[in-house]
């Protein structure tokens, strides 16, 4: 095994550990956003104007924390395959200009 083969492969390990515990501290996070909304909805009693206030403000916060998730994930992965080689490869050639039109002989 080659000196880049092998530093590929401690790189993709890496990666994947990366990914294991990113996606981890989301749900980990999103969780614990779940149940501070669901105790402070317990324990307002109905109050109806602030039990909204707070299921909006946990959603927006869950799905901010995904959505960064996803896409910082998302970039990553293009770049390291763009790193790697495999964004050549994937390229599509680029369209060559037209010949300008022949000017004709008057």
């Amino acid at each position: 095994m080659s000196r880049n083969e092998g530093r590929a492969g401690r790189d993709t390990d890496l990666e994947k550990i990366r990914a294991r515990y990113g996606l981890f501290a989301v749900i980990v996070s999103n969780l614990a956003i779940a149940v501070v909304a669901i105790v402070g909805v317990w324990q307002l009693d109905g109050d109806k104007g602030v039990i909204i206030g707070i299921l909006t403000a946990a959603f927006t916060a869950v799905s901010s924390l995904t959505t960064a998730y996803l896409g910082i994930k998302a970039v990553s992965n293009t770049a390291q395959a763009i790193a790697l080689g495999d964004g050549a490869a994937r390229r599509h050639p680029e369209a060559t200009p037209a010949a300008p039109p022949a000017q004709g002989a008057s």
